[in-house]
């Protein structure tokens, strides 16, 4: 099997398990504080990061000379974005929110321009156009509409993604292990939020308890899996099969909340997911 297609597997099953992280965290109910999700989605992959990093013997430091800086941007960039996504999801619809935190992509060959100098060519500069456009019928801006301002925090949250993400392409080309990536950013993130969720700490019945653990499990196996994925292809060659999650968002919403989201974020939907698929086509076109 090719680097590229078990980077795309990856993706895809990232893609799954952040669809079910997003949906045990609109379970566990808007009455809980944000950072009191955030820190059980951080505290439960943390721990399995551990896990892993004992079992294989691995170093509970960073291996690599310099990877300190983008270790450190990555939990900062990615924690944004966690806490944003959050956000969004106690108002929007399933698949709205992770419509919105799926510019992520697009922004990650951004971002890996900045740190890696993947340098993106001029048609995916016009993507990410098109794409922008694609949001603002998702967003729908207009201080009549109550879910704004929300929509728009997911927005910025699908940004800090992008740019994480293009940490983990460096990390990942700098010979970073996988496993302590993942560790480093869920355990970082957990000790910032620590004081912030006790503060404001809200006593959970069991059954959010159960969400908010498999939240974060679901998060740990994400988190995994991209960060593989990104380190076996660069994120302008598989970036378009992390959009899936839309399909796997969509089916959640659906049966699990039974919520449609309207014409004009349809219409979102199919302009974004359009750009990714050209991106997509042109990068291969472009590599051939």
């Amino acid at each position: 099997m090719s680097k590229r297609t078990k980077g795309i597997l990856l993706l895809i099953l990232s893609a799954f398990f952040f669809a079910c992280m997003n949906m045990f965290v609109k379970l566990s109910g808007e009455e809980l504080p944000v950072f009191q999700k955030v820190f059980f989605r951080n505290a439960m992959a943390s721990v399995i990061a551990f896990i892993v990093l004992l079992k294989n013997k691995a170093p509970l430091r960073p291996t690599v000379k310099g990877s300190w800086k983008f270790l450190v941007l990555r939990t900062l960039f990615g924690l944004t974005g966690v806490v944003c996504n959050y956000y969004a999801l106690e108002t929007l619809v399933l698949s709205d929110a992770s419509i919105l935190n799926k510019m992520s992509p697009f922004f990650a060959v951004i971002f890996s321009f900045i740190f890696i100098h993947e340098r993106p060519k001029l048609y995916q500069w016009l993507i990410l156009g098109g794409a922008l456009f694609g949001t603002v019928f998702v967003i729908k801006p207009s201080f009549a509409n109550a879910a704004f301002i929300p929509a728009l925090v997911g927005f910025l949250g699908g940004v800090c993604a992008g740019a994480a993400y293009g940490c983990v392409r460096k990390l990942g080309l700098m010979g970073e292990s996988n496993p302590y990536i993942v560790f480093f950013f869920s355990t970082a993130s957990t000790l910032i939020v620590t004081p912030i969720m006790i503060a404001g700490y809200v006593p959970m019945a069991a059954l959010q308890w159960v969400y908010l653990l498999s939240a974060g499990v679901s998060a740990a196996l994400a988190q995994f899996s991209i960060t593989a994925a990104y380190t076996y292809a660069p994120a302008k060659e598989i970036s378009v099969y992390d959009f899936s999650q839309i399909i796997f968002a969509s089916l959640m919403s659906l049966i699990v909340f039974q919520q449609v989201p309207d014409l004009w974020s349809v219409v979102g939907y199919v302009i974004i997911i359009s750009m990714a698929i050209l991106n997509y086509i042109l990068s291969r076109k472009n590599s051939n």
